[in-house]
């Protein structure tokens, strides 16, 4: 069975590469931080972030996103990672912030690397789900995105969903939908806590340890001057925007056999979930938890 997922996940890995139209490195962002350790490289194609017992390194996107749909290819440090994190995240600012995480935690030689997810509404996070990877993320490039539109916020590995976050503010449950967020990506020392639960530390003598990023699409709204800026037929209703062989993710949700796959792969990877820790919220999981 886990031969059969491989296979098709693959299949949808290779259809999503050839599709993703990436962007410019020196035109799309800048670094932010690590004095020279991240480096545009392949004439603007890729970026490489790295990590010494000095510091680690990040960058931004130029442009503010309210809404959209981003990939990022991203190879992983690979070898002895334990104790490093490499995160590729939206992100406001402010004590209210929204924020939409993708974070990887390193892991010694041979064991698996933890995939951290997490939603932040108005500065209140708290919503993690962490899975194990089924392919080795270090050897090759893998797609990881976020589609975020007005009624969810979609994780997806090589185009396969792992979690979807729903919009139930009617229901009181708060939404990231008003506030414009940057991509942000770092690579960093996190070694009090990344890798099991702190007591694997970083090994240093395998620095510099190298993160590797391509392939950046923002399909997205743009916000400039105090207004949203998209591309032209985003907000059409998904008929219209089929018919006209036009953009999807604004209206995109999960087909039946799209929340299959979730939810196949939730059961046989996901090894934490905040809506099942009942010692952490004694007074009840959140109430998005309860809702479908």
């Amino acid at each position: 069975m886990r031969s059969s997922l491989a296979i098709a996940i693959a299949a949808v890995a290779c259809l999503a590469l050839a599709a993703e139209a990436a962007g410019n490195f020196y035109q799309d962002t800048e670094m932010t931080w690590g004095g020279g350790r991240g480096k545009v490289v392949d004439g603007g194609r890729g970026l490489d972030l790295t990590l010494d017992r000095t510091s680690g390194s990040g960058f931004q996107s130029r442009s503010e996103y309210l809404f959209g749909k981003i990939d990022m290819q991203i190879k992983l440090v690979p070898g002895n990672s334990a104790g490093t994190v490499t995160t590729f995240y939206l992100s406001s600012q402010g004590s209210t912030h929204d924020e939409i995480d993708f974070e990887f935690l390193g892991n010694e030689t041979g064991e698996p690397y933890t995939l951290h997810t997490n939603v932040f509404t108005q500065g209140q996070g708290q919503r993690e789900q962490q899975f194990r990877l089924w392919f080795d993320p270090t050897t090759s490039f893998h797609t990881y995105s976020i589609v975020w539109n007005p009624q969810h916020v979609i994780f997806a590995v090589d185009g396969t969903p792992i979690r979807d976050f729903k919009n139930h503010e009617a229901r009181g449950v708060a939404f990231p939908k008003s506030q414009p967020m940057r991509l942000y990506a770092s690579l960093w020392n996190a070694d009090d806590w990344a890798t099991q639960g702190g007591r694997v530390k970083a090994d240093w003598s395998h620095a510099p340890f190298v993160a590797s990023f391509r392939g950046f699409s923002a399909d997205a709204c743009v916000w400039a001057n105090g207004r949203q800026q998209c591309p032209v037929g985003t907000m059409e209703t998904a008929a219209v925007a089929g018919r006209r062989g036009g953009r999807s993710w604004w209206n995109q949700q999960l087909s039946d056999m799209s929340y299959r796959r979730m939810r196949w792969v939730q059961r046989k990877f996901m090894i934490y979930n905040y809506c099942t820790d009942a010692k952490r919220f004694p007074q009840g999981v959140p109430a998005e938890c309860h809702l479908r």
